[in-house]
């Protein structure tokens, strides 16, 4: 049975496990790693202060060094979200444009 996600954000799945976030489906070439790094009040609820955003490769056989194709520090949550769906549109445009084997 296929995993359905309950969150999604511009049509890919939102999956997060305390601090860790990952954007994307890992039947992709990549996916967007998300690590919250700080939080802070705001109108007695925490929110995301902080947030460091990796391009990560899904290529298993890669060691984890070789998997981290780009990485940045955003200021909150949205700001890291749209870089990372700017990466993970560009990377599937440059597959694209690739020639096939």
């Amino acid at each position: 049975m296929a995993f359905t996600p309950k969150l999604t954000y511009k049509g890919r799945p939102l999956v997060r496990c305390d601090k860790d976030i990952y954007y994307g489906s890992l039947s992709d070439p990549y996916v967007i790693f998300m690590q919250v790094l700080t939080t802070k009040e705001e109108n007695n609820m925490q929110v995301v202060d902080r947030v460091h955003v990796t391009l990560l490769s899904t290529d298993t056989t890669k060691s984890p060094i070789e998997r981290m194709k780009k990485q940045s520090e955003k200021r909150g949550l949205w700001s890291a979200l749209e870089i990372g769906t700017i990466w993970l549109e560009k990377e599937e445009q440059s597959a694209q444009k690739a020639p096939k084997a």
